[in-house]
């Protein structure tokens, strides 16, 4: 007895990856831990806002291998949340810039604090060179804190006679 042979198409055994499953490996990238700047450096003044922004990438591209398929992501940081350290958090689309093109200031009473960024990831993806859809869903990373001193600076009378 023979058995014939043909060719069989085996596309649906293996569909493309879905926008959920994409989603399921967005969720585990390396995406980076954006840095909090604040200017000025070191201690701050009370009465002088301390200005906030972050150098690092806001957009990063990778590329992976989903069960035999090239599918590229391009993540894009899509909001950030800046962690005053003082109780108060400030929510962006703007990673802010340092002085004098500054956009985002925070008023601090004397004291230490801890500020930090978090930021909020989304993204594009492509399935083998497929037209760019949406990542259906954003995640977060948080970067490196900083710690900095809020000094009140004191009026001192002095005689120049002397």
């Amino acid at each position: 007895m023979a058995f014939p042979r043909e060719c069989i198409d085996i596309t649906a055994l293996n569909p493309a990856p879905s926008p959920d499953e994409v989603f399921r490996y967005f969720e585990r990238l390396p995406l980076p831990q954006l840095p909090t700047r604040q200017q000025p450096p070191g201690n701050g003044l009370v009465g002088l806002p301390v200005i906030f922004f972050t150098d690092g990438p806001t957009t990063q591209t990778y590329s992976l291998d989903i069960r035999g398929f090239t599918v590229d992501i391009v993540a894009t940081a899509q909001g950030f949340t800046w962690h005053t350290g003082d109780g108060a958090h400030l929510t962006t689309i703007d990673r802010g810039a340092p002085y004098p093109a500054h956009t985002i200031t925070h008023d601090y009473a004397s004291g230490t604090y801890t500020a930090s960024l978090t930021t909020t990831w989304g993204g594009t993806f492509t399935v083998d060179g497929s037209a760019a859809v949406d990542v259906p869903g954003s995640t977060t990373t948080d970067g490196p804190p900083v710690t900095f001193t809020v000094v009140e600076a004191r009026a001192v009378l002095t005689n120049p006679y002397d």
